[in-house]
């Protein structure tokens, strides 16, 4: 019976230890593959996302405008070539853009790199190149080679960002934009990470970037939601191919990892031979000795370790066992629970670090892109008045960008909040005459109360451009303030309410609900365009640490009334 239980398990033992072997190896692999394909995969999404940036630039540069605006009759070579140099001036800051071409809505075009590249004429006529891009109403679409109506000399691989092209005055659609990105970016970019194993694939099946052995193993499988795992043979060698699309982009990346000895838990298959052989020692022993030194302190240990398993607190144990092999096992474990702590705590840190990291990048993607509407209300101020009124608007955005800036502050009293959108009203109201009335009601106690800075000028410019402005009539814009005070296990706290109303066009219960939503996947189009409500709530929330902090209310055609409540920090 002994040397049959003996076999028995020996056996057992010899093929867990091979298929838990191979189940780690390839694990781990996959853990590693997964690892590297949402890293890369963050780092492409988010360089493609700077080459939209700079297509939203190109789309407002003065020559562009002019050349879009311009009757058919008063387009010519100069007009074209001022265009270019203007799109050249904004490319000279970045790096990887090959080409950008412009097309009106006459299709006459423009290209930045136009003898490097093969035109279809006959495309260009058609819709169906650029039906899609016009669907996304001015929103970049991602594509590839030039949506097939250009193709670089050589064949070489394309990324293509797209844009319909609206008139920032008439708000009609101008034109469209394509601008191609080289395939060296990502050549560049897989250099720099010393990454050989990486293939960048188009969902087409077109190679773009990395080691093209890998090119003939794509599949349409790869382009999905998630990361999808195959075993291959490369020359011979079995390996383990990943693949995950970009985002929602055309971009498949590939990967692929020869299976070594990583992640094979040799510690743990040490301690299990080391069990074997005690075991087989210990097996012709008595049952009573085996009881008696083996049994019977496993149990205590097995107890112990449940009850604290039960009881959901990670403690130590303190169990009497006669055998120092128990004893070390008892002191592994408190040691492994003290470890787990210790981990636990690291971990709340890092998570608190990262909400106050994402809180600050949240801020400083808040773009003064509205100094740039200013400086043009000035210059048309400077050529039909006099310089008095051009120094009074230069003071006013003097004095909105030092409140702006806050001299780095994160945090500001409400009153130099309240000055900011003064500032900022004022400017708004050289630009949109009498359209816009406000008015203000801050109570002394109020007016010192540290809140997050530049929390209202979002939310102001929001009743501007999507309440009163299409409205088409007089609107007002008022902000009040109160102080209330709630009791307190200790003592009573003191929060502070804000109120913006505006008397624009409102906003139905869904957008509303979209907006006030914490969830990525509700949130809005137009906050992948520009700072918003939803940014801004979520900055608001992060800093407050509460979900419930704001509250919108809204009638159609009557007005829209944003509260926020902070409390004292």
């Amino acid at each position: 019976m002994i040397f049959s239980i003996v076999f028995v398990v020996t056996v057992t033992f010899l093929i867990s230890v091979y298929l838990i072997t191979a189940k780690e190896r390839r694990d781990y692999e996959i853990r590693e593959s997964e690892r590297v394909l949402r890293t890369l995969s963050n780092n492409i999404a988010s360089d493609i996302d700077s080459y939209r940036e700079i297509s939203r630039l190109i789309m407002t540069e003065d020559r562009l405008v002019s050349f879009l605006r311009a009757d058919v009759n008063q387009v010519d070579i100069s007009m074209i070539n001022d265009a270019r140099y203007g799109i050249m001036d904004i490319l000279n800051v970045t790096e990887g853009v090959d080409t950008v071409m412009v097309f009106r809505e006459d299709m006459i075009m423009l290209s930045t790199n136009r003898f490097t590249y093969v035109y279809d004429y006959d495309l260009m006529q058609k819709d169906s190149w650029r039906g899609y891009i016009y669907d996304a109403k001015g929103a970049a679409v991602v594509s590839l080679n030039s949506n097939g109506v250009a193709h670089k000399l050589g064949n070489k691989p394309m990324v293509t960002i797209g844009r319909a092209i609206y008139d920032i005055d008439t708000q009609q659609r101008s034109g469209l934009m394509l601008m191609n990105i080289s395939a060296r970016v990502f050549e560049k970019m897989l250099g720099d990470l010393r990454y050989n194993d990486i293939c960048i694939m188009g969902t087409d099946g077109s190679f773009i970037a990395g080691n093209r052995k890998l090119a003939p193993y794509y599949e349409s499988s790869f382009v999905s939601t998630g990361i999808t795992h195959k075993d291959i043979t490369i020359e011979g060698e079995r390996s383990l191919l990943s693949g995950c699309r970009v985002a929602n982009m055309p971009i498949v990346i590939l990967k692929t990892s020869s299976y070594g000895n990583e992640g094979v838990p040799f510690t743990a298959i040490n301690v299990m031979i080391f069990m074997l052989i005690i075991f087989i020692i210990l097996a012709f022993y008595t049952g009573s000795f085996i009881s008696k030194n083996v049994t019977d302190p496993v149990f205590e240990l097995s107890s112990a370790m449940d009850k604290n398993r039960s009881s959901g607190d990670l403690k130590k144990i303190d169990v009497k066992v006669n055998s120092s092999e128990f004893e070390m096992l008892e002191g592994d474990y408190n040691n492994m629970i003290d470890h787990v702590n210790e981990l636990i705590d690291r971990l709340m840190e890092k998570e608190k670090t990262l909400q106050r990291a994402e809180m600050r990048v949240l801020q400083e993607q808040i773009k003064p892109h509205f100094l740039y509407n200013s400086i043009e209300t000035i210059g048309f101020m400077a050529l039909d008045a006099g310089a008095d009124k051009v120094h009074d608007a230069l003071e006013t955005m003097g004095s909105f960008y030092r409140n702006f800036l806050s001299k780095g502050g994160r945090e500001i009293p409400l009153s130099r909040e309240i000055s900011i959108v003064k500032d900022y009203l004022s400017l708004q109201k050289l630009r949109y005459g009498d359209i816009i009335e406000d008015e203000y009601d801050i109570p002394p106690e109020a007016e010192y109360f540290i809140v997050p800075k530049l929390i209202l000028q979002p939310l102001v410019e929001n009743s501007i451009y999507h309440g009163i402005r299409l409205k088409g009539e007089k609107g007002m814009i008022s902000i009040s303030a109160y102080v209330d005070e709630i009791e307190g296990e200790e003592y009573p706290e003191r929060e502070l309410h804000i109120v913006v109303k505006d008397t624009g066009i409102g906003m139905d219960q869904d957008k509303i609900d979209k907006i006030l939503s914490a969830d990525e996947k509700d949130r809005p189009q137009e906050a992948d365009e520009s700072f918003g409500l939803w940014g801004t709530i979520q900055r608001i929330r992060m800093y407050t640490g509460k979900k419930d902090c704001v509250k919108i209310e809204s009638e159609q055609g009557e007005y829209t009334q944003i509260e926020i409540t902070i409390g004292a920090k």
